[in-house]
């Protein structure tokens, strides 16, 4: 099944988070860089655009001013099923710098692109002065998957912020975390209902088809009948700790870069908030992303693979909380503007509350 493509909402409050200046999207053919990059961005920036006429030309045309140069020219001698265009020197060398550097004059403190591809490769002058201009302003842009030299220079820069829309949450684990004994609730609520669904069913929702590997942990026999009818993995335990949970849900998601742990308690979480916090960690390896309000941190919290052997060997009864707080200087946080969404169910009343939020 293929990965959904996030929204720009997810993609702009995961950039804004990361504290990154430039903020790339990049894919293969087809992957829908330039619609995306129209609806991040849906009112005109300076910048410039190019378009291909199919089977014969490659367009430049720059955005202030409206003028048009023809950088490509279909040649089908060229080897190989792609890339088929002959650069034209003097269409990015004359039109093409020269938008770049009026750009970089431009009072708008961002800039558009799209895209930066094989073509401009050809043109040192260019190159050059997509550099300054990553310098001097904000740059918003879609860059082929390609690769070459200077296309990965961009896209490995420490200022970007990059959406890989062909794989946008990388190697990535969920660990639903449902083996809590319910004490204060009175009994197992997993399968209690909120709003008609199971409470476990919301986990399920908000976390379904963006992760390489994802499994809830339970010692409820009920909870794994309700998974296993969804098709989802389940491990089945009767460990006693937090920690055992932890470890048991590692070593089931097996070899991924990062991983989230989602309490199966908190119905209320947004999908697009677990969109934003796998972006997050793509962008920023060897962080701990977790979700906040108003600067009061909660969870889920999304762990590279940096702390993957700290989490398997946590005291007995501690959860990733305890590895989170002993590396505050690596802990980041993804502002939510709906408390609710860090709200878990503790107890019945909790639960009515938070039901009766929703009238």
């Amino acid at each position: 099944m293929p990965v959904p493509r996030p929204t720009p909402g997810c993609i702009w409050n995961s950039f804004r988070a990361s504290g990154k200046r430039h903020l790339l999207l990049t894919g293969g053919r087809g992957s829908g860089k330039t619609t995306l990059l129209s609806a991040l961005c849906p009112e005109p920036l300076p910048g410039v655009t190019t378009w291909a006429d199919p089977g014969k030309a490659v367009y430049l045309r720059e955005e202030n001013t409206g003028r048009e140069t023809v950088i490509g020219r279909f040649d089908p001698t060229l080897p190989g099923l792609e890339n088929k265009m002959q650069p034209v020197l003097p269409g990015l060398q004359a039109l093409g710098v020269g938008a770049m550097r009026r750009c970089v004059q431009h009072p708008s403190p961002w800039v558009r692109v799209d895209e930066i591809g094989y073509l401009e490769l050809t043109c040192p002058e260019y190159c050059q002065a997509l550099r300054q201009l990553f310098e001097e302003k904000q740059v918003l842009a879609a860059v082929r998957k390609q690769d070459a030299p200077f296309l990965r220079e961009l896209l490995q820069r420490q200022d970007v912020f990059v959406v890989d829309l062909d794989d946008p949450y990388g190697s990535a684990g969920c660990v639903l975390m449902a083996s809590g004994l319910g004490r204060r609730f009175g009994g197992s609520k997993l399968m209690v209902p909120f709003l008609g669904k199971p409470l476990l069913y919301w986990a399920l929702s908000a976390t379904e088809g963006l992760f390489s590997r994802r499994v809830v942990v339970t010692r409820n026999p009920e909870a794994a009948s309700f998974c296993a009818a969804l098709g989802v993995e389940t491990v089945v335990h009767d460990y006693p700790g937090r920690n055992d949970t932890v470890r048991l849900g590692l070593e089931a998601v097996g070899n991924v870069t990062q991983c989230l742990f989602c309490p199966a308690d908190q119905p209320l979480l947004s999908r697009q908030t677990v969109e934003s916090l796998l972006l997050c960690g793509q962008n920023s390896r060897g962080r701990i992303w977790r979700p906040c309000f108003q600067g009061t941190p909660g969870a889920p919290i999304l762990f590279s693979r940096d702390y993957f052997d700290e989490l398997k060997h946590l005291p007995q009864g501690k959860g990733g909380g305890m590895v989170a707080a002993s590396h505050g200087e690596s802990v980041r946080t993804l502002p939510v503007t709906d408390k609710r969404e860090l709200w878990d169910i503790d107890t019945p009343e909790n639960l009515t509350e938070l039901e009766q939020t929703m009238k």
